[in-house]
């Protein structure tokens, strides 16, 4: 069976074509479409060792061994060392995943949004191994779910992919990132793969409903990249396999909804654990910790900000500081791995205020009876220069394809955010822009899409 796969930053979605040859979405966690891309387990070995016994007879499991075969043997000891009996779940993802950190974030494993890694620079092989197997874990796990959920097996599938995975490192850094992909979708089972860039999915679904020819900038704000594709759509195009003619440009880079809520973390919530305060000779406090510690999708930053060095380097700085009060909060939060509980209450206030004027943020696991209260203006200070770099993203492709949109197409999830559409409209200017299914356009083009080709 065919399916459309958005394996995203912030949430995985499938979908199938239905008898009625429309898109259907499908159940993926207690009746919900879309699962969170979050993984917990109680030690990262963890997650070899369940992607290991998964390929065990299969044509990959000598590749996929051999290189991991160290730490495999390793296996029974660090099960002894949790006290894992063979029948227990050691691996969790989606809501599991958050549910499981929330309550035990010092003796496991999380991640977050784990595609914002695959295309990072200067990844030792045993590195991009590892987020193979993150990536080949979670898949495995939703493809299963959506087998019961179709009670069918998927054989195929279109996946979803941003302009650019990263900021700098090019063509190489998509090269890897997709290598990660591909390798993982196969040792989860799926016999073909292939990719669509995610504007251009959100943008195949918007353009079903067209009945006549336009010119459509598509601006698909995801959780871990901004993408931007300028494509002719309508009844003349929508029916060819073939479509690289009918893009004018692509744009892209690694900035989305994910550094939304790191930035108004970082801005709005560090300085209740000491963001610019002093030490007592009157200096002021380097940014550099406070900013390694809400940088959740950057793992070489949340290496440095939790490991032993860095603690007690920080407790050295406790002596020195005038408000050691709030500073050892900073320390609790390293000691207790709470950056992502904090970059979470950023994230709720970030969707509350696309709506509401005021947000009050509960911080109880930093200090008992501690909020924050944010408003509207204190997001648009924070995510300014977020918003920014997204305007220019739009600028540069209206300017590659030399021509000006009939329409501008939003989707993805911090689209909906009156800040991204008032800073489009003062510099593209009088453009009509159109509201797409913020979460499901993008996995409802790659159904579509994936129908088209595996016809």
């Amino acid at each position: 069976m065919v399916v459309g796969f958005d394996y995203g930053s912030s949430n995985c979605a499938m979908g199938v074509m239905n008898a009625q040859n429309t898109v259907e979405l499908v159940p993926l966690e207690e009746g919900k479409f879309y699962l969170p891309s979050t993984l917990y387990t109680h030690h990262s070995a963890l997650v070899v060792d369940y992607v290991a016994q998964h390929l065990t007879g299969t044509n990959y499991e000598t590749d996929f061994k051999t290189p991991r075969q160290a730490l495999l043997n390793s296996m029974v000891r660090i099960k002894s060392d949790l006290d894992l009996d063979a029948n227990d779940e050691s691996l969790f993802i989606g809501r599991e995943a958050i549910n499981e950190y929330v309550q035990f974030p010092e003796e496991g494993y999380f991640v977050k949004s784990p595609k914002s890694f695959f295309g990072a620079i200067g990844l030792k092989q045993g590195q991009i191994n590892f987020f193979e197997d993150i990536a080949t874990a979670m898949i495995l796990k939703i493809k299963q779910r959506a087998e019961i959920s179709l009670q069918k097996e998927l054989t195929q599938t279109v996946i979803g992919r941003p302009v650019n995975f990263q900021a700098v490192g090019g063509e190489q850094s998509n090269q890897q990132a997709i290598g990660i992909l591909e390798r993982a979708a196969k040792r989860a089972g799926f016999k073909e793969v292939a990719f669509l860039y995610e504007p251009l999915a959100a943008g195949i679904d918007y353009e079903s409903d067209l009945n006549h020819d336009q010119k459509v900038l598509v601006i698909d704000i995801g959780g871990g990249t901004s993408d931007c594709s300028f494509v002719q759509m309508g009844p003349s195009f929508r029916n060819s396999r073939e479509r690289d003619h009918d893009f004018l440009a692509h744009t892209g880079k690694r900035v989305g909804g994910n550094d939304l809520d790191i930035a108004l973390s970082y801005h709005a919530l560090m300085p209740l654990l000491g963001l610019g305060s002093q030490f007592k000779s009157g200096l002021p406090l380097p940014n550099q910790a406070f900013w390694q510690a809400c940088k959740i999708n950057d793992v070489n930053l949340q290496s440095q900000f939790y490991s032993q060095s860095h603690h007690r380097e920080l407790l050295t700085q406790l002596r020195e500081v005038q408000a050691p009060e709030l500073f050892q909060r900073l320390i609790d939060l390293q000691q207790n791995k709470q950056g992502h509980q904090l970059v979470q209450q950023g994230e709720a206030a970030k969707i509350a205020l696309s709506t509401a004027t005021e947000y009050e943020c509960e911080l109880g696991f930093l200090a008992p009876q501690l909020y924050k209260e944010l408003s509207r203006a204190d997001l648009a200070v924070a995510v300014d220069d977020s918003i920014m770099q997204i305007v220019s993203l739009a600028k540069q492709a209206i300017k590659d394809a030399g021509t000006v949109p009939d329409v501008i197409y939003l989707t993805g999830g911090s689209a909906q955010s009156p800040l991204i559409k008032a800073a489009l409209v003062e510099h593209l200017g009088d453009i009509k822009m159109v509201n797409g299914d913020h979460f499901g356009s993008v996995t409802a083009g790659l159904t579509k899409w994936a129908s088209i080709l595996y016809r």
